[in-house]
């Protein structure tokens, strides 16, 4: 199906970053399992939430640290690099498919980037080594140098507005392909998994790869479920046509 088809779209879910040594935050034992999102609004309102929004993420930022694209992220950039796949849409927020190869632009965050910071207000990024020196050094969150905004890590929590550029992004390239891979996501967060049947629906071919069932298999032309690295490995090895 893959050989056959001329404009594939990924999209991939914490599934399969979990090889890379990330926990899938949804699944028992995973992080929200003992750590409760901080809604956006309470980031907002509350000095000591956005001090404990800090401390989770450089806790994590810890245990992840060293972290590397796995066989699932490299057969996707091997599919970009030869021309077969034109976007990957990705849920994550630990910028792997950019490390593997897959260049920036033919990514789509939906949900941010965990690996820098924005100003909420100004929109001007900054480092999280930045962050971590003022945020340790003072026992406050630092603010924006620029325009004195609050600093947020460049990901999109709960209760905050999907990013709409991102959103125009995926959905054009979702009509655009033949064929769409939804890899390694649960398919239940919203507006995001409605993309898988976008595709469908505009007579893309609809695949599903994922160690669980989802609520959209019986809409997909085929579902695999098997470990990522296991399914995709072989489609680094396709050749350009």
């Amino acid at each position: 199906m893959v050989i056959a088809a001329r404009r594939v779209v990924a999209f991939t879910g914490a599934g399969i970053s979990t090889e890379s040594g990330i926990p899938d935050f949804r699944s028992p034992g995973g992080l929200w399992a003992t750590n409760t999102p901080i809604e956006f609004g309470d980031f907002v309102s509350s000095a000591e939430m956005r001090k404990e929004a800090w401390r989770r993420k450089f806790a994590i930022d810890d245990a992840t640290a060293g972290v590397r694209p796995n066989r699932g992220h490299d057969a996707l950039a091997h599919l970009v690099q030869i021309g077969k796949m034109t976007t990957v849409i990705t849920q994550n927020i630990d910028n792997l498919h950019q490390d593997s190869g897959v260049p920036a632009s033919h990514v789509v965050e939906l949900h941010g980037n965990g690996t820098y910071a924005r100003c909420l207000d100004c929109s001007a990024r900054h480092e999280l080594i930045w962050v971590r020196e003022e945020f340790e050094s003072t026992g406050e969150p630092p603010d924006c140098p620029a325009c004195g905004g609050m600093v947020k890590s460049a990901t999109v929590s709960f209760g905050q507005s999907m990013p709409e550029h991102e959103m125009w992004r995926a959905e054009a390239a979702t009509l655009d392909c033949d064929l769409f891979l939804a890899i390694g996501s649960s398919l239940v967060v919203y507006p995001a998994a409605g993309f898988p049947l976008l595709a469908k629906r505009n007579g893309a071919r609809l695949v599903i790869v994922n160690r669980e069932p989802t609520d959209l298999d019986a809409y997909a032309d085929l579902v695999i479920a098997g470990e990522i690295g296991d399914v995709l490995e072989p489609l680094g090895a396709l050749s350009a046509v």
